[in-house]
């Protein structure tokens, strides 16, 4: 059980409430922060004219809307903006959502009732998602569409998964024994009115996009064992007069990896020195691919952490219009709703991941080309050459998936329609650069387990395994539960999938 709702949350935090199975918990300031904030803007709201309270939305916010139906106001919005369409979202991003909306909540600025964060709380910890839409949302009044399916769960209606079964809200509030809320006064609005949706998926991408780069940093130095290269690649010498930490972070994790390495070589010790032959067989320098991976990783590794960064700054505010501010005594409108960082930054981290994905593929393709590695047979064949294929079939599947990743990188933030009668005048299509996002991720995945099949085979033909690294032992046996190196041909799709499901970060059941 963590207690949420007295500090900044982070992305380790919900890492364990998504992955681990980690129930949450209220803190009572900030569950009295919800009420007294609730109970100021009751009071402040008297005689007024409120967005969103006593009037329409947005162009229409020149109506007032009478008192009586001001209820009635919060259920039509809820109601009239459910028409997503497209796929359903994994109920990860939208059990993330959930959280993160329960979060900023917390910070006691939106004037929602008590009983909406309690029951946000009760949804989670029950496991009980609301069926949400891919397409919808334009990322600025936030994720109204997205969003909007969850305030109709919220309000007893709709559909939702529970623990993975899809069924009526109404069926999965009995079975929990939890109640609907309510409608008080703004929390239809408070609900829909912010950016959860695409920062609750961009959350689950930035930890799969960690592990991402982990995974990248493990073929690497499988790859530079494989092949014996020159130990100065990854020297803290050679990284350390380039003053980026990504770079310099990289090349200390292979070394790490490779310690105690007897397959490594020191360039001193073999070319430092007098030396009659005319032809090296040995590559004086390998492949960019392979001696620049510090280079190469090392900005994936920066964008991907100060995208972290911007990212739990984003899970830790205030994002919804207008802002109740009993400090000072006053509302506030504006539009902390948008979501332009958000799709800046998955915009920055499908770029960077796709050109993971692209230097995993060059790994591929130098272990399959023997013309290039000159130690292994074609394809990684360990048949009969001409009769059998290898890993042939494979390498097709790493370059057109690579190639998707490269279409997808273009930016969704510089895609701004104006909608909603122009008053929607410039969005920043935060929801559709973090799914995008998200299959670039997921495309990712793919070409890295293709790449550590390669690296099982190969080790297995120069009869390397008895001779790695400590680390990059543990790391072949971990490739090795999923994916056998073969000789006689056979359908490879199972394992590659088996491989992925062995490298991802895999969901909670609970």
């Amino acid at each position: 059980m963590a207690i949420i709702g007295d500090q900044l949350l982070t992305l380790s935090q919900l890492k364990g409430f998504l992955y681990s199975g980690d129930r949450l918990e209220i803190s009572e300031k900030a569950l009295q922060r919800v009420k007294s904030n609730h109970q100021f803007l009751v009071d402040f709201s008297t005689d007024k004219i409120i967005y969103g309270i006593n009037t329409g939305f947005g162009p229409m916010a020149q109506y007032r809307v009478s008192d009586e139906d001001r209820k009635v106001l919060q259920y039509n919005l809820i109601r009239s903006h459910c028409s997503g369409t497209g796929a359903q979202l994994d109920p990860i991003y939208v059990k993330a959502a959930m959280i993160v909306r329960l979060n900023s909540f917390l910070i006691g600025k939106s004037g929602v009732h008590e009983s909406l964060v309690l029951l946000l709380r009760d949804l989670v910890n029950n496991n009980i998602t609301p069926v949400a839409y891919e397409h919808g949302g334009v990322g600025a009044s936030g994720d109204l569409v997205q969003l909007a399916h969850l305030a109709q769960c919220l309000i007893g209606e709709g559909s939702v998964n529970h623990n993975g079964v899809e069924c009526l809200a109404s069926e999965a509030f009995a079975k929990a024994g939890i109640k609907p809320i309510t409608i008080q006064l703004r929390e239809g609005l408070a609900v829909m009115n912010g950016t959860s949706f695409m920062t609750g998926i961009s959350v689950v991408n930035l930890i799969q996009a960690h592990n991402l780069v982990d995974w990248s940093i493990n073929s690497a130095a499988l790859i530079n064992e494989l092949i014996a290269s020159y130990d100065d690649y990854f020297s803290a010498e050679l990284n350390g007069v380039k003053l980026h930490p990504g770079q310099q972070t990289v090349a200390t994790e292979i070394r790490k990896r490779l310690e105690g390495s007897t397959l490594i070589k020191s360039r001193a010790a073999h070319l430092y020195k007098k030396v009659d032959e005319m032809y090296f067989e040995d590559k004086v320098q390998e492949y960019y691919s392979i001696r620049c991976v510090p280079q190469i990783v090392g900005p994936i590794m920066d964008t991907v952490q100060y995208a972290t960064q911007i990212i739990e700054n984003e899970v830790n505010s205030v994002n919804d219009n207008p802002v109740v501010d009993q400090e000072t005594n006053n509302i506030y409108h504006g539009g902390n709703f948008h979501g332009d960082y958000i799709s800046l930054e998955m915009d920055k981290v499908k770029i960077a991941i796709t050109k993971l994905a692209m230097l995993a593929e060059r790994q591929v393709n130098y272990l399959m080309n023997s013309k290039l590695n000159n130690m292994l047979p074609p394809f990684l064949n360990k048949g009969v050459l001409g009769l059998n294929f290898g890993l042939q079939g494979v390498q097709f599947t790493a370059t057109s998936t690579v190639a998707e990743c490269q279409m997808l990188s273009n930016p969704m933030y510089v895609h701004s329609i104006p909608n909603n009668n122009d008053n929607q005048d410039i969005v920043s299509m935060g929801a559709n650069s973090a799914l995008i996002c998200a299959k670039v991720i997921e495309n990712a995945y793919q070409v890295v387990s293709i790449e550590l099949m390669s690296l099982a085979q190969a080790i297995d033909i120069l009869k390397l395994t008895d001779r790695l690294s400590k680390y990059n032992t543990t790391v072949l046996t971990q490739i090795h539960s999923a994916f056998t190196p073969f000789i006689e041909d056979q359908p490879k799709y199972k394992e590659i999938q088996a491989v992925l499901s062995t490298i991802r970060i895999s969901k909670s059941v609970n």
